[in-house]
C-alpha cells in the first residue's frame, strides 16, 4: 500500500453554495474553500481515503450574483455565518472516511462516513482521474444537503433569502509523479 497524502499545497476543496427563497436574487452564491485539510489516499489501489478538514480553516473565495459585487466585508460576515452553520465552535473538524472504493467507468465510486456537524451519515463521491504526466489530477464533485445533518441554513428578511439545502463539494487534487 502505498499512502500519498494530499492538502492545500497540492489541491483544493471547495463548495459552492446557492440561495432560494422570494428574495434569491438579491443574494450571493457562495464558493467557499479551505486552508487546513489534508486527504490520505492509497494511490496505488485505493482502499483507504481518509478526508480531515478544518472547519475554522473556512474562507469565502468568491459571491456570485447578488444586487451588488460582494464586499470584503460582507465576506466577513458570509464566513461568520457559514461558521455558526457548520457550528464549529463545538465540531471543528469535518471526516469523510472510506469504508469501500470501488471502479466506476474511468475512476472510483468511495463509500464512506461523512461526519459533519456532529451528525455522521453514509455517502458516496465519485472521482475520476484526468490529464497525464505533471498535469495528473483527481477530480471530483458530491452534493451535500444541510437537512441531512440537521444543519440550519442561514436566512435573512424573515426567510425571503435563504442558502439552498444542497451544496455542491468539489475537490481537485495534483497527482505526484
Amino acid at each position: 500500500m502505498t499512502t500519498t497524502t494530499f492538502g492545500p499545497d497540492n489541491g483544493e476543496i471547495t463548495l459552492r453554495t446557492g440561495v432560494t427563497g422570494k428574495a434569491s436574487r438579491t443574494g450571493h452564491r457562495l464558493t467557499i474553500g479551505f486552508t487546513d485539510w489534508s486527504a490520505s489516499v492509497d494511490v496505488e489501489a485505493p482502499s483507504l481515503v481518509d478526508v480531515r478538514v478544518g472547519v475554522d480553516s473556512l474562507q469565502i473565495v468568491s459571491g456570485e450574483g447578488g444586487l451588488t459585487p460582494m464586499s470584503a466585508p460582507e465576506r466577513g460576515v458570509a464566513r461568520s455565518n457559514a461558521l455558526t452553520s457548520l457550528k464549529a465552535d463545538d465540531f471543528g473538524e469535518i471526516t469523510f472516511v472510506s469504508t469501500s472504493v470501488t471502479a466506476d467507468g474511468d475512476g472510483y465510486r468511495i463509500d464512506g462516513t461523512l461526519t459533519l456537524a456532529g451528525k455522521s451519515r453514509e455517502h458516496s463521491v465519485v472521482v475520476a482521474p484526468v490529464g497525464t504526466g505533471a498535469d495528473r489530477h483527481v477530480v471530483g464533485e458530491t452534493t451535500v444537503r444541510h437537512s441531512d445533518f440537521g444543519i440550519k441554513q442561514y436566512s435573512a428578511m424573515m426567510g425571503a433569502l435563504k442558502v439552498a439545502d444542497e451544496v455542491t463539494v468539489r475537490l481537485d487534487l495534483v497527482v505526484p509523479e
